[in-house]
Order: structure tokens, then sequence, then C-alpha cells
């Protein structure tokens, strides 16, 4: 009996110590997997051994690099698709002139590959190192032209072979280390140590969003570039020495413009008083010369000088028209050529300089749907032209999903985001050219295209300005054949005889009037201050940019005060 006990007993040790050991694997397993869950990530690093490291405003973007930083001569070259990455999204290569077209916001720059050379706002100066292709592949000299062209300074630590680049126009911030200090890659203990500082060294302070789980931890970066945190009651000295640049906007609240329009053998209008409801005027004062190769027609004289000082006195900004007069091939030749594009925005920096205007419209239409990327180029190298003077770029559009030369050729999505504004004509829905008769710019369709743009076009609403008629069309309908005339909105109901039958089209929202006379239908989509009111609603349902109106002296004196009173401008 006793032997079989001690034989139970030496079971039952055996049985414990197997369920003992099993216990200690699955601790050390969920250890394990602890470790690689929680703390590992703490000791990946984002810095890249063997090669340039690259860190701008205080992160390190090396993984990122489509190509590496070159080092020559103690230039920092970066390749045009990580520029294209971080800094211009619009970089270009220019073929027929070999040479990279670059900009920022208020500034566009041009370098010949090979050539020593850069051009900046039209102002040429010599580099120490040209852009160049290595490979495949196109090369800016960046140290060479990052202040001069993208506002950016740039520092190359060769102890540690990184690159650092900070903007100019956000916000910085210095501290001191209170003491030796490990830098670690994570805000923890556990976190490996990615520099050591000494006290006293200056750190700079790393601005981070709410969503970071910090507390107690100061993301930083050294002056060796590397970037990680250190314990908060660690630095001292805390100093912010600039603020993130903010421009404030030319017009506050809603913009109200209307067009007034004079042709290039007519006069700038006279104008006196104040209109209500307006805070921007665009006289038509400039046009393409046909077959000019960039030059422009300004028709502004001593009756132009006179309307922009009246404008000036009421308080009015005014952005000048500027219209290719549907000249298509003289319009071709200019956006395919990047010498004709800069002289043609030379020749509009001039004019804007010489008669103190506040901006420009582009109104270009007609275009070539082939010619789209260039006409897109156009834009973006003459908008940080006139940024650099304080002044607007308006550009206007017609609705999407048209024809090929006046739908298709415009790029909406670009073109609003390196203007200022982008501007939707919304009218013509039915038009000289239509099949049928119909509105001139029906509610429902002017509604619907308004969210073409904010959706398939990815068009920012405060960057969309609605353009509205002040006027419509009557149409008339003799044996199957239809015809239409422009009337203005003021004059719209003079024309209707009396006892014909006007009804309200809830959804155009506007009423419909037909009528017989001398053996002909005429029909009549009318526009007046209650159709007006309801796509005016739009600008503020969408929270658009504000309003524009084609084209003054059209509409009745009483619109302003409704103007006025929907987009709350005084």
């Amino acid at each position: 009996m006793a032997g079989k006990r001690t034989m139970e007993s030496g079971r039952t040790k055996k049985g414990k110590n197997f369920y003992f050991y099993k216990l200690i694997v699955v601790l050390f397993f969920v250890l394990a997997v602890a470790f690689v869950l929680y703390i590992a990530p703490n000791y990946i690093r984002n810095d890249v051994v063997g090669k340039t490291n690259l860190v701008i405003n205080n992160s390190n973007v090396t993984k990122s690099l489509k190509n590496d930083v070159l080092i020559e001569d103690g230039v920092v070259y970066v390749s045009t698709k990580d520029i294209a990455n971080f800094f211009d999204g619009n970089i270009f290569y220019d073929n027929k002139y070999d040479q990279i077209i670059t900009s920022s916001d208020t500034k566009l720059a041009s370098l010949k590959i090979n050539n020593d050379t850069i051009t900046v706002n039209g102002a040429s100066k010599e580099i120490m190192k040209p852009a160049k292709k290595v490979g495949q592949e196109f090369y800016l000299p960046f140290s060479e032209i990052s202040k001069s062209v993208y506002n950016v300074e740039t520092k190359y630590i060769e102890d540690t072979d990184t690159v650092v680049l900070v903007s100019l126009d956000r916000e910085l911030t210095y501290a001191n280390s209170r003491k030796n200090n490990s830098v670690k890659y994570k805000p923890t203990g556990f976190s490996k140590t990615i520099d050591r500082v000494s006290a006293g060294d200056n750190l700079t302070i790393v601005q981070q969003d709410d969503s970071t789980d910090s507390s107690g931890w100061v993301k930083v970066t050294t002056e060796n570039g590397k970037v990680g945190y250190v314990k908060e009651n660690s630095i001292a000295n805390e100093k912010k020495v600039r603020d993130n640049l903010e421009i404030e906007p030319q017009v506050q609240g809603k913009i109200s413009m209307f067009w007034d329009y004079f042709s290039e053998y007519a006069q700038a209008p006279q104008r006196s008083g104040k209109v209500e409801g307006v805070n921007v005027v665009s006289p038509t004062f400039f046009t393409l010369q046909k077959l000019g190769k960039g030059n422009i027609v300004a028709n502004v004289g001593t009756r132009g000088t006179n309307y922009i000082n009246w404008a000036h006195n009421n308080g009015y900004k005014v952005w000048a028209s500027f219209s290719n007069n549907s000249l298509k091939d003289t319009t071709s030749e200019i956006l395919n050529d990047y010498e004709l594009r800069q002289k043609l925005i030379d020749n509009i920096i001039t004019a804007v300089v010489t008669y103190n205007i506040d901006g420009i419209n582009m109104d270009f239409e007609n275009i070539y749907e082939a010619d789209k990327l260039m006409y897109s180029r156009l834009i973006i190298e003459l908008a940080p032209r006139l940024r650099e003077l304080g002044k607007v770029l308006s550009v206007d559009v017609t609705a999407p999903d048209g024809s090929p030369d006046w739908s298709l050729c415009y790029d909406r999505n670009t073109i609003s985001k390196v203007a200022d504004y982008i501007v939707y004509m919304g009218y013509d829905q039915n038009g000289v050219s239509s099949p049928k008769e119909g509105t001139t710019a029906g509610c429902d369709w002017v509604e619907a295209n308004i969210k073409k743009f904010l959706g398939q076009e990815e068009v920012s609403a405060d960057k969309l300005i609605l353009a509205v008629p002040f006027y419509t069309r009557i149409w008339t309908e003799t044996n199957g054949e239809i015809d239409s005339r422009v009337v203005e909105m003021k004059e719209v109901y003079s024309l209707i005889p009396s006892d014909a039958k006007i009804e309200w089209d809830d959804e155009l929202k506007q009423n419909y009037a037909e009528y017989q006379k001398n053996g002909k239908t005429y029909k009549v989509w009318i526009e007046d201050e209650k159709s007006l009111k309801y796509k005016l609603e739009l600008v503020n349902t969408y929270n658009l940019a504000g309003a524009a109106y084609w084209e003054k002296d059209r509409e009745p004196d009483s619109i302003w005060s409704t103007i006025a009173q929907i987009l709350n401008v005084k």
C-alpha cells in the first residue's frame, strides 16, 4: 500500500510540474506578444542608415522619399518628384526649353537643365550648382533655391548626414535642455534613445495635434536633426520666435461682385454714388490681342482711371476682367509656349501696377480641350506673381460636363487650388446654340452644378463664387423653328403682354410666361428678383465664397437691397 501511495504521489508531482511548465510557456508567449505590440514599436526609428536623411518641419520623411537626397560640394539636391510630394505639386518639366518650372504661393521659378541660372518672378541670377538629370530623374539644387522660391531654410548636418528643412512661414518655438538629456523615439522611458543632448543645448519644440498621447513629454528636434521626445520638466527658457504666417483676405465676408462690360471700342462707364450690397467690381479693361503672342489690349484711359478712383473711393476692390475674346488659336499659341506665357504674365503684372488694380478676373472661354493642362499652367504661373503684390486672382469657368471647348477645357480642381477664387458662370443653361427653348438658369440646374464643383471637381466651398444672370431670353417658335433674343432683367415684364399667363415653376424657382402673337408662340423663363433670391440663397446654403452678376445696368435698382440682405454685404 505504501508503494502504491508513493507512485501516486510521484505522478501527482509530475502532473503539477507539467502544468507549471505549461503556464510558464503561456506567460512567456503573452509577454513576447506584449513586447511586440507595445514595447518594440518604441525602438523602431524613422531615420535610415546608409543614406542622407531628410527632416522637414520636424518630421523625418526619409522613408517616404521617392529618390535619395544627394549632397554635392555642400549643395543639397532633391529630386523633382520629392519636391512635388512635399513643396510643389505642380512642378513641371518644360520639354521645349529643357527646364524645370516650379512655384510657391508668391514665387515662380524656372531653371534650365545644366545652366547655373535661376529666374524668379522675372528676375534672373546665378547659382552655384545647376538643375540636372541623374539617370531618369530630375534634381534641383534645393539648398540654392529653397529660401528664394519656397521660403524654406536648408541646413545640412554632416555629422549625422541629415538635411533639415524648416518652412519660414510656420510657427517656431525654441527651448533649452535643463540637464544632460536622453531624447527618446517615443514618449516613454521604455523607448530607444535616438540622441543625447547636454545641459543648455538648443531644442526646437514640435507642435503636436491633440490626438497625440504624450502627457508629460515634449516632442523636439535636436541640433543634430533628430526628432524625438524629452520629459516636459527637463526643458527651460521656452520662447516662441515666430508665429504661423496668416494672410488676411482682401475682402472680408462674402464676395459680391458685378461685371461692368464695355467693348474694346467703347469707354468705361461713368459711375457715381454707392451701389448697395457690392464690394468688388470687374470692369472689362483688358483683352487678348489677336495673334499678338502675349500682348494685351488695355482699354482704360481717362474714363477708366476715373472708374477706378470711383470704386476705391466707395471702398470697392477692382478685379479687372481680362478676356481672350474667344480667340482660340491665339490662346492656344500662348498657352503652349512658356516664354509667351511669361510675356503675357509680365504684361498683366505691368497693367495691374500701372493702373493700381486690386486683382485680375481671368475670363478665357472657347479653349481647345487639348489645351486644358496648359491653361492650368498659365493660372499656376500667374497666381504667385499676383500674390506677391497682394493682388487677387479669380478665374471664370463654365458648368462641368459640357462641350469639349466650352466646359471640358477647364481643370477646375487645379484652378481652384492655385487661384484665390474660381467663378462658376451659372447661366446659359439654354443659350443661343441650344436645340430647344428653355430657362437661362434654373435653380435646380445651378444647384446640381454647385454640387458637382464641391464633389466631383473637389473645389473648396470657400473658393467658389456663384455668378448669376441679370438677363433672360424670350424664345420665339414659328412653324417648329425656334429663335431667341436676350432681354434685360429690368425690362422683361414690360415686354410680356399684360394678358399673358404667368405661372410659378417651383422646380426651376422662377416664373414662366407663354403667349401668342402674330401667329408665333413666345416663351419666357423669367429672371427677376424672386428667382435671383433663390439662387443667392445657395451661396449661404453651401457656404460659398460669394456671388457675381452679369452684368451691371441690366438689373432693376431694387435688386441691390435684396443682395445686400442675403449676402450680408453693406
